[in-house]
């Protein structure tokens, strides 16, 4: 029995090392240099991992750039996840690795997450619209940039681990998808609009943007805290009875009660 367990823990460490040094011969680890282990506990790396691994086969000239931090005018910076410099142009991915249902209009300030909470009830958070989020990263992206010309596309990427239940879409200007659809997404993007950025234009832009993905741990310690800041303040959960949101009783969640990231 003790042989079988050590042979077990041996193939296991195996494994592990063999996808270690898979990931550290990543694009997104030799950025971020995030280790191994931190981004397959963090949801939020894990995410933005998953995201580039999506568009990795994407043919045709690109560059990858993680965790931006973009100044805006009140001296605060706002954080992109991934953005994709792409012969077709500049891809603003905003990643959102969540599980359970998710309800949400392109206009709303809210969308919701709902999870089952057990009894015949569901759990309800609230986060803010990712559409109106990816909508002020395009817009100081471009103000560092100086040039509104550029051919800028807005995409919210799901985990798959979650439904896009109720997903309403009205401007046409932004693309909400599972991560498992990325890439047939952006291929059909691709196919309406064609190739407009040369390789050296987006050689350019990736050596502009690229100091913004190596900033100092002060400055994304001042970062988090602002986030955390706003979302205080804004935060909303609550639980809602198994068929919201056709029923309209709410009751308020405990002070304490553990939020998925």
């Amino acid at each position: 029995m003790i042989r079988i367990l050590l042979f077990v823990i041996l193939v296991f460490f195996v494994i592990y090392i063999i996808k270690k040094r898979q990931y550290e011969k990543t694009e997104y680890y030799q950025q971020t240099k995030n280790p191994y282990l931190t981004v397959r506990f963090n949801k939020g790396f894990l995410g933005e991992f998953y995201t580039y691994k999506s568009l990795k086969s994407l043919n045709g000239y690109k560059r990858f750039l993680f965790n931006l931090y973009i100044p805006k005018e009140n001296n605060e910076t706002t954080e992109l996840d991934v953005v994709l410099l792409h012969e077709s142009g500049i891809y603003v991915l905003e990643s959102k690795n969540y599980s359970g249902w998710i309800f949400g209009t392109e206009t709303q300030q809210y969308w919701t997450q709902t999870l089952p909470a057990g009894r015949g009830r569901t759990e309800k958070n609230q986060f803010y619209n990712p559409i109106l989020q990816n909508k002020g990263h395009l817009k100081w992206l471009q103000a560092f940039l100086e040039n509104q010309t550029l051919p800028f596309y807005s995409c919210i990427v799901f985990s798959d681990r979650c439904t896009l239940k109720n997903i309403t879409l009205t401007s046409g200007k932004h693309c909400v998808v599972n991560r498992y659809n990325l890439l047939a997404a952006i291929l059909q993007n691709i196919a309406k609009v064609g190739a407009n950025l040369s390789p050296d234009k987006i050689d350019i832009l990736f050596q502009k943007l690229y100091p913004l993905t190596q900033v100092g741990e002060a400055e994304k310690i001042m970062h988090i805290r602002n986030v955390r800041q706003k979302k205080q303040a804004e935060g909303k959960k609550f639980f809602g009875c198994s068929n919201y949101p056709k029923c309209g009783y709410i009751e308020n969640i405990p002070d304490g009660y553990k939020e998925e990231n």
